[in-house]
């Protein structure tokens, strides 16, 4: 029996597609923001060590997972149109998505086996972690044009992160009782492991079963793609050409170039203050204990993921009402804003304050982001290559963004003044949003 299709803008193919937001987003909570960090340090302590012999040299572990990230960004910003051009020409874009989700699971699944000892191996399936999850995160969000009609996309956008947020949060604080409480779970201490740095290991597995079992719905609602017609000639390297005719269709969609010019600036500011905060806030704010410091940042990060779900939900509402560049502008005002409060972070209760207004903007922007951008896409079936640009300018971004903060950060021996650089750009979103906004006829 064949299954038939479901149309765009039905209900049940929107909510298919957002639902992969609740399947893959266990991974940036758990895995990149919350237990991961804390399961890294914990190893260097154990051991009694701050740098390990890798890649033929010493390396301290803040810098070694910090090239590791930047190494799989630069990966990603590679094979993200290699796989567009393909999936494109072939028509079946959800193989690729179907891939890489299985190979990021599957990753995370593989962080069991993380230690100092087998440090190669653990690296390769952080490295391979992050490259599923922001690889197929790239190919479903070049769906949304596909199954949302203009007028639906700003609110199953903002479905989709809230949606997210909420499926995280509800595995992180298992994890964390996991953790906290191993006792409860009949976890033990095994080989010498202590009880808590084994049950990190199990949360590590459950996001990897959480993130390939749910995807499963999105998987079955969501069509195979659209196939390009003309020659099937090059195409391996068809993606990167795709890059260039969208470079130069830029030319002929003034509205387009300049927003994603506006994006690229602000997305850049946006996601290294999503990398960085944790460290941030472990490093600059004086929490007093060591377990003091564990749930404070903790506690953070959940109420960053709590508030953000009000957040994108207002300002999807935000949109509907004064439209799409008027709210990113307000939106990169109150960024700014942050970066300012930010700069004088001392105590816990600062900390928390700024984590809630961040959580408030954070998902706003991501999810107004990227339906603002499929809007102004031209009358088109190749939304896999716009959205393969729209994704390798954010990665490209993260890349100069956590770089330079860095670097700032290295030479002026002051993370704080990285907050400052952070702000800037920020200003610049505000101003080249308001260039978007002198065109007429916005969403």
């Amino acid at each position: 029996m064949t299954r038939i299709a479901l149309q765009k803008g039905s209900k049940k193919l929107l909510n298919a597609w957002a639902f992969y937001d609740w399947a893959n987003s266990v991974y940036s909570l758990v895995i990149s923001s919350a237990i991961f960090p804390i399961f890294y340090g914990a190893l260097f302590r154990v051991a009694g060590i701050e740098k390990v012999t890798v890649f033929g040299g010493e390396i301290a572990r803040a810098p070694l997972i910090s090239y590791v990230t930047s190494a799989a960004f630069v990966f990603i910003a590679i094979v993200t149109p290699l796989i567009s051009g393909i999936a494109d020409y072939l028509g079946n874009k959800k193989v690729f998505m179907k891939f890489f989700c299985y190979l990021g699971g599957v990753s995370c699944i593989g962080l069991y086996w993380f230690s100092l000892e087998n440090i190669y191996v653990g690296l390769l399936c952080y490295f391979f972690g992050l490259v599923g999850f922001w690889v197929s995160f790239a190919i479903n969000n070049s769906y949304l044009p596909d199954i949302a009609f203009p007028e639906q996309q700003d609110r199953i956008s903002a479905k989709g992160f809230s949606m997210g947020y909420i499926g995280s949060v509800i595995l992180l604080v298992l994890n964390l009782a996991m953790v906290m409480k191993p006792g409860i779970f009949g976890i033990t201490s095994d080989a010498g492991e202590a009880a808590e740095i084994l049950a990190m290991k199990y949360s590590f597995v459950s996001v990897g079963i959480w993130w390939i079992l749910f995807s499963q719905y999105t998987f079955y609602h969501l069509p195979k793609g659209n196939k390009k017609a003309g020659e099937r000639k090059n195409i391996i390297l068809n993606g990167f050409k795709e890059l260039k005719l969208v470079w130069h269709q830029l030319k002929e969609q003034p509205v387009l170039k300049r927003y994603l010019g506006a994006f690229f600036v602000y997305s850049m500011a946006v996601q290294t203050v999503m990398l960085i905060a944790t460290y941030f806030g472990e490093e600059e704010i004086a929490w007093g204990s060591a377990d003091e410091r564990t749930m404070g940042l903790i506690v953070s990060i959940l109420v960053i993921q709590l508030v953000a779900i009000v957040g994108a939900t207002l300002t999807a509402q935000a949109s509907k009402k004064y439209g799409n560049i008027n709210t990113l502008m307000v939106i990169n005002i109150m960024w700014i804003m942050i970066c300012v409060y930010a700069y004088y972070l001392e105590t816990p209760t600062n900390f928390y304050i700024a984590a809630a207004c961040v959580g408030l903007v954070m998902g706003g922007i991501q999810a107004l982001s990227r339906s603002t951008y499929s809007k102004f896409l031209p009358e088109t079936t190749d939304t896999t290559s716009f959205f393969s640009f729209y994704d390798v300018a954010e990665k490209i971004g993260i890349i100069i963004g956590t770089f330079m903060y860095g670097l700032i950060a290295q030479v002026t021996g002051n993370m704080r003044n990285s907050i400052v650089f952070l702000g800037i750009f920020f200003v610049m979103g505000v101003f080249l949003l308001f260039r978007v906004r002198k065109i007429k006829s916005l969403p």
